[in-house]
């Protein structure tokens, strides 16, 4: 097995206008690693995930995917690429037309390779392994709970069983124990899958639930790397404020 990052980004800038968001920054991502990206509002996470999957163009700097350059090389090779990994973005990003089953469908169909029963017989097992019923595949996406927005959204990232997988806030806008239940889901199959995992993420619960590292990027590039004790013990005014803040409103009083 290789043992290159599965991401690598290296000098990465960024930048909207006149605007820098990110300058110099670099992060890499072993096999089989879950990583949690912290930072402030406005710190750059979710267009560092934009940058890592392909979606932005860097201004300077480099991604680098199972060791090979994100862009460049052809639209087949980009193409082969892209395939090899899964995201679920903060609201789920469902097609608002199509049914479950046909959003699960849809990376399927997008291949032109499979045949329509197999397309089936994949996404009742993509729903099966978000623990969905059969039931729930004629759903339209107005019709499901968010618990279930974030299942079907999960399923579709899963659908051509890539090797990563990258979610942005995945637990925004969940209860407690909706917010529980999923992590718990993406750690088991994470586990079960061997996946490599990096999600932004602002929840402490979620944070200590998946992550074997955190990275929290402020100031326009990564500050510190490593496990959850070693980076609560960072001495940066925004580590420090994070888990302060988390840690009161742990102790703060229900208010239901």
């Amino acid at each position: 097995m290789s043992n290159l990052p599965v991401i690598e980004v290296t000098d990465l800038s960024t930048r909207f206008g006149e605007v820098w968001v990110h300058r110099g920054l670099n992060l890499a991502v072993g096999r089989g690693e879950v990583l949690a990206l912290v930072g402030g509002s406005g710190s750059g996470k979710t267009t560092l995930l934009r940058q890592m999957i392909g979606l932005l163009h860097p201004v300077q700097g480099e991604v680098r995917m199972f060791g090979q350059l994100l862009f460049g090389g052809g639209v087949t090779r980009e193409q082969v690429l892209r395939r090899r990994f899964g995201v679920l973005f903060q609201q789920g990003a469902l097609f608002s037309a199509l049914n479950v089953y046909e959003n699960v469908a849809f990376p399927l169909r997008e291949l032109r390779l499979l045949k329509e029963d197999l397309i089936h017989d994949l996404v009742m097992l993509k729903l099966s392994m978000v623990e969905l019923l059969p039931s729930h595949a004629g759903l339209m996406p107005a019709e499901l709970s968010g618990g279930m927005i974030k299942r079907v959204a999960l399923a579709r990232a899963l659908a051509l069983e890539p090797e990563l997988l990258l979610l942005d806030e995945p637990t925004a806008g969940l209860d407690p124990d909706r917010s529980a239940r999923f992590v718990q889901l993406i750690r088991m199959l994470s586990d079960e899958l061997g996946l490599t995992v990096v999600l932004v993420t602002h929840d402490l619960d979620t944070l200590t639930g998946l992550s074997a590292r955190v990275a929290v990027l402020a100031e326009q590039r990564i500050l510190t790397v490593g496990n959850m004790d070693e980076v609560r013990h960072f001495d940066h005014p925004f580590v420090r404020n994070f888990f302060l803040h988390e840690r009161s409103q742990r102790s703060s009083p229900d208010k239901y």
